[in-house]
């Protein structure tokens, strides 16, 4: 039968469950809790050192003595097991330093959600969370399941003034932040070839946003050019099998953005033209490139940054740092009134410099805009290309990179979730079950904040406890017990890779988790952490405030009130994972 990319890296068809040795395994900062859970398996040496690619670059440099003792503390581990691929602080973006070592047909898996950027390089690439990398540390290899693939065929260019970002968030918009959840998304068509390589980046890192766990493109011409060498690659069968198509004609693409305060709450800018800005941000894993930079000068370059706003600017990696001071560029950043930081994620995620006041709005270039995403919850993200973060600091106000304001309206606009947090003095626990199932797209920075996640190490149960959901119920850590159950709605656990609320709500002793659907690497970290997760939209609908809810795991019913529900259960190892209660001890008892 003819085969997906997917189905040919794994030789396997859609929906098997493989084990498979990674070529590579990429960890950040958060490789010192990764240690504290490899010991707790047993680990002492690493199985393979040359599988490892660590990158300092969360906090980097370090903005606390505790985050500055954790990064020499995986200096020495690092030093001690041999490992060779290590980057230091400054040296750059973890997912911009895999463009050194991700290859064509690769398999690479990372305890970071963005993992998938390397599948511009015509690799298989997905993140995992922390468990999981100590089990990889240990025994070199993992499971994965064949996903469905996602064909999307793009053909003409993008016109002036128009951008991989516009085109990422076009799709986003298209498809919702769940729309490929699971699937492997392929870039097929005549206009591949108009894409570069920083292009392609963007896209492959944004399939994040989808739900995706991976995103590929072809190892092509344009590809041959970049490495400096033919190499053959992965590529689908004609005829293959896909779960969905959908064809763009990239000249119909034009300036967007995605709007407070989800990512696929995707507007065309000219629907916001003109709001008022307080700072901007140009970098990040997604849009931190030369490329991203030299669009930003090119409308910098004799220009001041208006007064009352900030705009920050962080170069992906060192490399693209020194290459923009040798073009000029950081010389028009900095006459701009631009604040150049050290190559680093932390504005992102909200734990470095650029952390916004109150009321404040953002323009920015990263590729999540959730609520208290930069380290502020007072604060609304606007997500745009570089160019239109640029234009936009020097007016004060969004506006459109293009030579002409357009007039258009996003043609595929997603109904947005009704609520996104739950009022302070709203009781939403009774008889022991807590029902969020009228909340969509629940995300990993609302379930523990983004600015703690290197603050409590995910291998502390105890400290991760009283911060669980703290950005989206107040009253979810004081009052949860063991054996609550949790309903929630479509897209549970959505953003950022991060375990904590998995491992926190394990170690609760929450019953299970029961919800519309999940995203992906949520589902894995629930898995890895013995936490019952069951994916039965009719259960939560059926749900009404009072309701008794049980479930019998060994028959796979789930009674809401009086109505029954069926559900499947999982494939035989990953049920001893869970009847062991995690990962960990799984693999303490092989």
């Amino acid at each position: 039968m003819p085969s997906t990319f997917v189905e040919k890296i794994f030789n396997a068809p859609a929906g098997s469950i493989v084990f498979q040795r990674p070529d590579l395994i990429l960890t950040h900062d958060n490789t010192g809790s990764i240690r504290k859970t490899f010991e707790k398996m047993g680990g002492q040496d690493l199985h393979d050192p040359d599988q490892l690619v660590v990158v300092l670059d969360h906090n980097a440099p370090p903005t606390n003595a505790a985050l500055a003792n954790t990064y020499q503390s995986i200096r020495d581990f690092v030093g001690e097991q041999g490992v060779s691929k290590f980057h230091d602080a400054g040296s750059g973006i973890c997912h911009q330093i895999m463009a050194r070592y991700a290859k064509p047909g690769m398999v690479i898996v990372g305890s970071d959600s963005h993992t998938c950027t390397s599948g511009a390089f015509n690799a298989l690439a997905a993140g995992i969370d922390r468990t999981e990398a100590a089990g990889l540390w240990l025994r070199g290899e993992t499971w994965f399941r064949v996903p469905e693939s996602l064909k999307i065929t793009v053909k003409g260019s993008l016109k002036q003034g128009v951008y991989a970002k516009d085109l990422s968030l076009w799709i986003i918009g298209m498809l919702g932040s769940a729309g490929a959840n699971y699937m492997s998304i392929e870039y097929h068509g005549d206009g591949v070839k108009t894409l570069s390589i920083s292009d392609r980046m963007t896209l492959a890192n944004l399939a994040s946003e989808m739900g995706a766990k991976n995103a590929v493109f072809p190892s092509d011409q344009v590809l041959h050019d970049y490495l400096g060498e033919k190499a053959e690659g992965v590529w689908a069968d004609e005829g293959a099998s896909y779960g969905r198509e959908i064809e763009i004609d990239l000249a119909e693409v034009y300036p967007l953005v995605a709007a407070p305060h989800h990512v696929d709450n995707v507007m065309a800018l000219a629907e916001v033209a003109g709001l008022d800005i307080q700072q901007g941000m140009i970098g990040t894993c997604t849009n931190g490139r030369i490329e991203d930079l030299r669009e930003a000068a090119f409308i910098l370059k004799g220009n001041k940054v208006k007064a009352g706003v900030q705009l920050l600017i962080i170069p992906a990696s060192r490399e693209i740092y020194l290459q923009a001071i040798q073009e000029g560029l950081l010389t028009i950043f900095l006459e701009a009134g631009a604040n150049v930081l050290s190559s680093s994620c932390g504005p992102c995620l909200g734990t470095g410099q650029g952390i916004p006041a109150d009321n404040q709005r953002i323009i920015s270039s990263a590729n999540r805009n959730f609520l208290g995403r930069m380290g502020n919850k007072n604060a609304e993200i606007y997500l745009a290309s570089p160019a239109a973060v640029a234009l936009s600091a020097i007016k004060g106000k969004i506006s459109d990179p293009r030579i002409g304001n357009g007039a258009e309206k996003y043609p595929f606009r997603k109904q947005q979730s009704g609520s996104i947090s739950i009022e302070q003095g709203e009781q939403r626990r009774h008889n022991e079950v807590w029902g969020y199932g009228d909340i969509d797209d629940l995300n990993t920075d609302q379930m523990f904040a983004g600015n703690l996640t290197y603050e409590v190490q995910s291998s502390d149960p105890e400290a991760i406890i009283p911060h669980l959901f703290e950005g989206f119920d107040e009253s979810f850590s004081s009052e949860v017990k063991e054996g609550d159950i949790i309903l929630g709605g479509d897209n549970f656990g959505c953003g950022s890779s991060r375990e904590h609320p998995s491992v926190g709500l394990a170690h609760m002793g929450v019953k299970a988790v029961i919800v519309k659907s999940v995203n992906r690497i949520f589902y894995r970290s629930a898995v890895n952490q013995g936490l019952p997760l069951i994916v039965l939209p009719e259960a939560v609908d059926a749900y009404h405030q009072g309701d008794k809810v049980q479930i019998d795991f060994a028959t796979g019913i789930v009674t809401v009130g009086e109505k029954q529900f069926n559900f499947e259960p999982l494939p035989g190892k990953l049920l001893e994972i869970l009847e062991m209660k995690g990962l960990v001890n799984w693999i303490r008892n092989q």
